[in-house]
């Protein structure tokens, strides 16, 4: 295999305001001020979770919406429709936890009938097994996997909850459903799980799986996040070079993921790194999302957010919907400012929000 020797596109950090202030366009695709072209919805189906990550939720207390504050099928069904109307072409089913949703695949079968070019799913593994084959039947086409270590006490010890073994054999049955390919989502922390970086990307190389090693964010619900527990991606990429030569995939400027894909130079596989704190790639980012109780939010990191629930459950039209959609894409600040002396850490947890 030979390597690719062109470096990975990024536009700049932080976007340029359009060049003259523009009223909210009333139609074609969902762009904000700074000319960013939103395609992605992720849509968040509980924020209930069956594990309590020490990244993610306290091991106790809790408080998950009441139900019938979660957005129906129905309801889910209908944004995504308009979403779809206005451009978006990749919808991501987040949580929580998406597959303790009960149904979840007749959702799944809803939206593939609307046409997007992709339909995924993020887990934690510990039902996907069981709920792999309907889920494809029913047009999902890929899941990322959420796996943090390799060893099963310290697996133990990060999720609170759940069986390693368990979720590796997951990952199997995804891929004999046909959800491929299937990505391994690593969050790693500083003196937690670090030493394992080059233990995940053997795993990688032996199973063919993509490792993308996520740097830890402040939406932890116990407030545990601090800079000095964060591993930044370019040393992940160093350590990783230094085990086996790397070479960055080469992407054109209209691959806006948020991972930036390496391959070993030995036709080994390939790794992926997402520096959301390090080297924020705010100023592609095409993604929007929808939280459980109807929330459309435009970054993880804002409480800037405009509900629709109100208008699904009063009967609003799909303009009406339409337009809250254009106004929260328009609403987008230029980046998500970790780091910087007023940042805040938002209210909404990981799990209120959806990854």
């Amino acid at each position: 295999m030979t390597a690719v020797a062109a470096a990975p596109v990024r536009l700049a950090r932080r976007p340029e305001p359009l060049a003259r202030a523009v009223a909210m366009p009333e139609e074609g695709p969902l762009v904000d001020t700074f000319g960013r072209v939103h395609t992605d919805l992720r849509i968040s189906v509980t924020d209930r979770c069956n594990l309590r990550c020490t990244y993610c939720m306290a091991e106790v207390g809790e408080i998950f919406r009441p139900r019938d504050e979660i957005l129906t099928f129905d309801e889910i069904e209908r944004v995504a429709r308009i979403a779809f109307s206005l451009g978006v072409t990749a919808v991501r089913l987040t949580g929580g936890e998406p597959l303790v949703r009960a149904g979840l695949a007749d959702l799944v079968a809803r939206l593939s009938a609307l046409g997007f070019a992709d339909l995924a799913l993020t887990t934690n593994g510990t039902a996907l097994a069981r709920l792999a084959p309907a889920l494809r039947a029913a047009g999902l086409d890929r899941v990322n996997v959420s796996c943090d270590s390799l060893r099963a006490d310290r697996f133990a010890r990060i999720r609170r909850r759940g069986e390693l073994g368990r979720v590796l054999a997951a990952m199997d049955a995804a891929e004999e459903a046909g959800l491929r390919p299937v990505k391994v989502n690593v969050v790693l922390q500083r003196g937690v799980n670090d030493d394992e970086i080059v233990d995940f990307a053997e795993f990688g190389r032996a199973t063919g799986r993509e490792v993308r090693f996520i740097e830890f964010m402040p939406l932890d619900s116990e407030g545990s996040w601090a800079a000095d527990a964060v591993v930044p991606s370019a040393e992940v990429i160093a350590r990783l070079a230094a085990y086996s030569p790397l070479a960055p995939v080469w992407r054109d400027s209209t691959d806006v993921a948020p991972a930036t894909v390496y391959q070993f130079v030995d036709g080994g596989g390939r790794i992926g790194v997402v520096a959301t704190v390090s080297e924020p790639f705010c100023g592609t980012c095409n993604r929007l999302r929808l939280t459980a109780d109807g929330a459309v939010r435009n970054c993880l990191f804002s409480d800037d957010e405009l509900s629709v629930r109100d208008l699904l459950v009063g009967g609003a039209s799909d303009d009406a919907i339409a337009r809250v959609l254009r106004r929260a894409v328009w609403g987008k600040r230029a980046g998500h400012g970790i780091g910087e002396a007023a940042f805040v850490r938002p209210v909404r947890t990981m799990s209120m929000i959806g990854g």
